[in-house]
């Protein structure tokens, strides 16, 4: 007996994508609408192209849904992907302009494109393809089966090595919001690839450590020296307004500083939808990096509760599969797809709020950005595609036990 996938379709996890995205939607044509009218533009124009990004990845997610799983586990299309990536990030890097201090994207006509921000699925998928073939000695030998009893890589094949190089690329552009993103969503994959808790705990404490030291020293030696170093200058600011945002609100601490008024402004309900003040001009990137800063000035802090609330359930309930999954390998992929969603929204929220340095990281479905909402897309097709062949193996195992079971009663009545 076949079973057709189409009905074992999760939509604990599709129905909250789908009102993330439409919420997504209204939330990107709210912060857009006045500054692109006020420029003489059209008040659609963005949302249109967030519009057609939704509609292809809605296409990309019964595409990916439908076909089989069998082609992540293989190595040379991974390997083409991989080269590909590393390519269209060399050439964002080195051939193309900055925008806000940063290289990054590609330019197509209309469209461009990020391709770090498909790296965060790429990553997750290459280490779980890696983790995977290594299960029966992370068993008997713990962390040392992925570090091959050295600390540091002694081959270029090693997949440390090529993590390096990846982040590397993504770090000297500078972006260091998705450089984080990426080294957290590493973190959470070596954590979950099977090694001791142990491990993980004292991994976790030398991060949470160095970048308390790495701060401590920023604010000792001085944001302005600091800005000295080469690539770092594009952050410095991003430290200055983290210190103190309120001691240059015509500078650095301008953005935060108005992130704050903005949330201020919306109280518990809110001042009502398209009725935010400093998406007006006030705050700058209100439809990208700070954009659930107006989404609690104009939905309050109890309207944006509901929203974080929906985007947690969606993220738990992706985590979920992972930990349900028997294979190990859809196991890592929906508890790093999970855990990539989680890391960004933590980073997001805290760099409005000022409890991190301000990253330039989006919020999930709601900021403008194409690219992103892609990803995020693809993303949830691959934990739909996984999870719905979870339940059919599982279904397929007790049909089997049942089958047995039926045939040893018939044999034994026949005794």
């Amino acid at each position: 007996m076949k079973i057709d996938k189409k009905h074992l379709l999760n939509y604990s996890i599709l129905i909250p994508y789908l009102i993330l995205s439409v919420l997504g939607l209204i939330v990107v044509y709210s912060t857009t609408s006045p500054t692109s009218i006020q420029a003489g533009g059209n008040g659609f124009g963005m949302v249109l192209n967030q519009g057609i990004f939704w509609v292809i990845s809605l296409f990309i997610i019964a595409l990916l849904y439908r076909i089989r799983l069998g082609f992540l586990k293989k190595g040379g299309i991974l390997t083409i992907v991989i080269f590909a990536e590393i390519i269209l990030l060399l050439l964002s890097r080195f051939i193309t302009g900055t925008i806000n201090g940063a290289h990054g994207w590609l330019k197509l006509g209309a469209f461009s494109i990020q391709p770090a921000e498909y790296l965060k699925i790429i990553l997750v998928w290459y280490l779980a393809f890696r983790f995977t073939k290594r299960q029966r000695e992370i068993k008997v030998y713990d962390y040392q089966a992925l570090t091959h009893n050295h600390w540091f890589p002694k081959a270029f094949n090693d997949w440390r090595t090529m993590v390096a190089i990846l982040i590397g690329i993504v770090a000297i552009m500078p972006d260091l919001g998705n450089a984080t993103i990426l080294f957290l969503t590493v973190v959470i994959m070596i954590a979950v690839s099977g090694i001791g808790y142990r491990w993980f705990s004292t991994m976790l404490g030398a991060i949470v450590s160095v970048s308390g030291l790495v701060l401590a020293s920023i604010w000792l030696i001085g944001v302005e020296r600091v800005a000295k170093i080469p690539v770092f200058g594009y952050v410095a600011k991003r430290f200055s307004a983290f210190f103190n945002p309120f001691k240059d609100l015509s500078g650095s601490g301008h953005q935060l500083a108005n992130s704050y008024y903005a949330m201020s402004n919306g109280g518990w309900f809110g001042l009502g939808l398209g009725n935010s003040i400093e998406k007006r001009g006030y705050l700058p990137e209100a439809h990208t990096d700070f954009v659930f800063s107006i989404v609690i000035e104009e939905f309050g802090f109890f309207g944006a509760s509901l929203i974080l609330a929906l985007l947690f359930f969606l993220i738990l309930r992706i985590i979920l599969v992972g930990i349900r999954a028997k294979n190990p390998f859809n196991s890592m992929m929906a508890l790093g797809i999970g855990g990539m969603i989680l890391m960004q929204t933590f980073i997001n929220i805290g760099g409005i709020s000022g409890l991190i340095p301000s990253t330039g990281v989006t919020f999930p479905f709601l900021s403008q950005g194409g690219n992103s909402l892609l990803v995020l897309s693809v993303a949830i097709a691959l934990v739909l595609n996984i999870d719905a062949n979870e339940r059919r193996d599982a279904l397929y195992e007790q049909m089997e036990a049942e089958a047995q079971d039926q045939s040893e009663e018939a044999q034994t009545q026949f005794v």
